[in-house]
């Protein structure tokens, strides 16, 4: 089952998604090994007690995690295990401003590819995403690159989804 999970900062989308692909794990029969990709560099203070907060938030769940800040497609997971991609926004905003090639198209496919990699090993696949595009304020070339290249994966992540859904305070709202 492939399962994206989205909702503006602070809504309570990441420990949904933990929860929830931990319950799948927990009917998964093949493999209920639990793995938790995560995007988000340490950059800074801020980036830190995120960070931390979300380990807490994990802790006792049993996730092997990963820090990959690029390239997905690359990490190295067990067939048909249960695995939680968290975030990408994260993993946009690394592929985009850090590539040495920051043609849209090239790091669209780049990310699409990588989770198509993800998606054709794992057994069920939860991916975290962000709701950035409400707040109606036009900011500089760069942003808004930014921005349109993360509504596309979206776009792409809902095609390639069973579920979406949206968590908005803490309560999650069924899209598919």
């Amino acid at each position: 089952m492939i399962v994206t999970v989205t909702g503006g900062s602070g809504s309570g989308k990441s420990e949904f998604a933990e929860n929830m692909v931990a319950e799948l794990s927990c009917h998964t029969k093949e493999n209920n090994k639990l793995y938790y990709i995560a995007t988000m560099k340490p950059y800074g203070e801020e980036a830190a007690m995120r960070i931390n907060r979300h380990k807490k938030l994990r802790e006792g769940k049993g996730f092997l995690t990963i820090e990959c800040y690029n390239n997905i497609g690359c990490c190295q997971i067990d067939s048909k295990s249960n695995v939680l991609l968290e975030c990408m926004s994260n993993l946009a905003a690394n592929e985009m401003f850090e590539e040495t090639i920051k043609d849209q198209n090239y790091v669209l496919n780049k990310i699409c590819s990588g989770i198509d990699k993800l998606k054709d090993t794992a057994g069920n696949l939860v991916i975290v995403t962000n709701d950035i595009f409400a707040d109606g304020i036009i900011y500089d070339k760069s942003t808004m690159e930014y921005i349109e290249l993360l509504g596309k994966i979206n776009q792409y992540l809902v095609s390639i989804s069973n579920r979406v859904i949206e968590v908005i305070y803490s309560c999650p709202l069924i899209i598919l």
